[in-house]
Parts: C-alpha cells; structure tokens; sequence
C-alpha cells in the first residue's frame, strides 16, 4: 500500500494511434494509480481527447501546442498525487513498471526522482526501428543506477522536487528534445538524487524512419545536449556519454573526413578504412547485444544504421559547439 497518491501524467500530441494501448497498460497496472491525466497539447485533435475521455483519465486540453514538456507541467498543475509519473503516448508500461519506481520513492525518501527503459519487444518490424528502441533498452540497461540524468518516457518524481526546480523548460525545449535531461541535469545540481531502475520497463510503439532518426539524433538531441553539455562544463561517462561512444563518435568523423580527403590523396581511403573499424570495434557490446537478441544477420544489417548514428553525433557535437562558441563571444 502506497503512503503517497500516485498521478500519472500522458502528454499526447496526435497520439490517437498509440493512445488506446498505452492507457489500457496502464490501465492493467499491479499498481492502481490515483489518476491519469491525458494533456492534449494544442487541443485540435478531437479523436486524442475522446480516448483519453473513454478510458477514464481526466483530459487537459490545452488551447495552444507548447511541446511535451510544458504538456506536462500543465498535467502536474492539474494532478493531486505527490509521486508523478510521466507515460509517453506511445509506450506500453509493463504491469509492474509504475508500482516499481514508485516504490522505490516510496522506501527511499534521499531519492527524488526515478526511471526505466523501454524493453526488448518493439513491436514495430522495420530495421530501424528494432535497432534504435533495442539500442535505448541496451543503453539503459548497461547504465550506472546512481544516475546523472532524468528519462520522462517512464519516469516518476516527487512533487516537491519537480516544483522546486520549476518543472520542464518549456519555453527553452518547445518541441520534444532534451527536456527530460535538462531537467534532471537542474535536479541534480539543486542536490537532488535520481536513480535508474532497470526492472521498470515500457514497450516503445514508434516508428522510426531513417531520415527521423538521423533529424532526431542531430537537432532534436544531439545539438541541444552538446550545448547543455557544454554550458554545464561536465560529461558524465554514462548512457549515451560512456566512452565507447565517444571513441565511437571520433572514429566515424575520422573515417568520413579521410574519406572525403581521399578524392585528393587516395592513400587516405586506409586511413578511412581503420577508423571505421575504430568506430565497430567500439560498438561490438553493442552489435553483440543486437546478435543476442535478433541474430547474427540482424546486427550485420544494423552496423551501419550504428555507423550513421555515430556520425549524426558527431555533426550534432560540431554543430552544438560551434553555435556555444558564438553564443558565449557575441
């Protein structure tokens, strides 16, 4: 029996697609929560808001698109729980997920927020997107518990923490970006705890195209969390940050550099050669994961969707420091 009320919150944006299953997990949650509330963000989309209406949950709607961050501070300033957590539209908690991080708020008060990962399953059958939500489940589940950041896919928080730091940045990210990891990165400087919980899982029922992923890797993620990473002046080795990642992303600028510089000096085309040999040799954990889970055939086919997600980092990292220089001599 939980000692707090439990909210959770669903910021949808056009999510009639995923809506119905992901309120219904939650639904079917061990841990029953107090209320869920759907914020239709922009409010337009009618079909969005007599889902979330049939399924029970109280629905927000708000009069103007402010992105899911500020989709969520509008779920927090209508919610009556103490421990909030926040379900993407489009993920599938599994039946223990919710009851899981609360729980550890619950025993642990030095804990101010939590969160899990997308599991194993993706249901959607493209290469894609069984690569990109099985290399998310990797990440997390590889990552330290004493955790440096905050994911708001599945993650709770405490009330008075949230409010403390003043919520999601929404005028900052005002379109789904980093304002997950913005926040958790002001939490944690306010002294606040946040761990991973890798038991807490949820089903991610996106679609991932190649061009959306190389968009979202570049300006939705990469450039804004260069900039952040930078303005903060430190790199947690964690997550997305661990050095193999970063050896990963050095070595693919090296190949395509050489690569372009051998239509000059062809000897150039070994140097490119190495490097991206570099840059799989530093992903074999992760190409061996893929192996695990969906076949050797499978993750020969995912290396250079890996290989194209290094480099978009890597431009993101160019591009992200470039604009912090110019911000910071203007």
């Amino acid at each position: 029996m939980h000692a707090h009320a439990v909210s959770v919150i669903v910021p949808a944006y056009r999510a009639s697609g995923t809506l119905p299953a992901c309120l219904q997990a939650i639904g079917a949650s061990r841990l029953r929560p107090d209320e869920v509330i759907v914020v239709s963000d922009g409010g337009e989309d009618e079909e969005t808001n007599r889902i979330a209406n049939s399924s029970g949950a109280r629905v927000v709607s708000l009069s103007r698109r402010v992105g899911p961050g500020g989709a969520r501070n509008a779920g927090v300033s209508e919610a009556r729980g103490d421990l909030l957590v926040f379900v993407d539209a489009d993920v599938c908690v599994q039946p223990e997920a919710i009851g899981t991080l609360t729980s550890v708020l619950e025993r642990d008060p030095k804990i101010d927020a939590v969160f899990g990962s997308y599991d194993s399953s993706p249901p959607r059958p493209n290469l894609v997107s069984q690569y990109r939500n099985l290399l998310h489940h990797f990440v997390h589940q590889r990552g330290r518990e004493d955790a440096f950041t905050f994911w708001a896919g599945l993650g709770a928080i405490r009330r008075a923490a949230f409010e403390k730091i003043h919520g999601f940045d929404a005028e900052r990210y005002p379109h789904p970006s980093i304002e997950d990891i913005d926040l958790g990165d002001r939490l944690r400087k306010s002294g606040g705890r946040m761990q991973l919980v890798k038991s807490a899982q949820g089903t991610h029922l996106k679609h991932w195209s190649l061009l959306g992923m190389i968009s979202t890797d570049i300006f939705r993620r990469g450039l804004p969390w260069t900039e952040l990473i930078l303005a903060s002046g430190k790199m947690p080795n964690d997550l997305n940050l661990g050095w193999r990642h970063r050896v990963g992303v050095g070595a693919t600028g090296v190949a395509i550099a050489a690569a372009l510089g051998a239509l000059l000096e062809p000897r150039l085309l070994w140097l490119s050669g190495l490097a991206v040999i570099t840059a799989l040799v530093s992903a074999s954990d992760v190409l061996a994961f893929l192996a695990r889970e969906r076949g050797v055939l499978f993750a020969i086919r995912a290396a250079p969707l890996h290989l194209v997600h290094l480099a978009a980092a890597g431009v993101a990292f160019v591009l992200g420091s470039a604009r912090h220089l110019r911000r910071r001599f203007a």
